[in-house]
């Protein structure tokens, strides 16, 4: 038992500095807040929180997680979408 605690602590401190790093990267210019790494350390971090706050019971956070991930994963396909649609144009002549 007290090592699925130590484990479950574990991912959640991953997840905060995942996510800390994600904004610091942002806010220092280092990736762009339209980049796919950046959505992709918003998910994880995220779901990282998810499995802690969850094991912990705290609901609340647990779900303005899962709305993160939501967020951050409907972020990360548009990138996705618009850099296949970039690819595809025709440059004009």
């Amino acid at each position: 038992m007290h090592m699925t605690k130590t484990v479950v602590d574990l991912i959640g401190w991953a997840g905060a500095i995942t996510l800390l790093g994600a904004y610091a990267c942002v806010s220092f210019r280092k990736i762009r807040p339209d980049s796919r790494w950046f959505q992709f350390f918003n998910a994880l971090g995220g779901l990282f929180l998810v499995v802690n706050t969850a094991y912990y019971r705290a609901y609340p956070s647990t779900f303005v997680n899962v709305v993160w991930i939501t967020i951050a994963v409907t972020a990360w396909a548009r990138v996705k979408a618009e850099s296949s649609y970039k690819r595809a144009e025709i440059p004009e002549n």
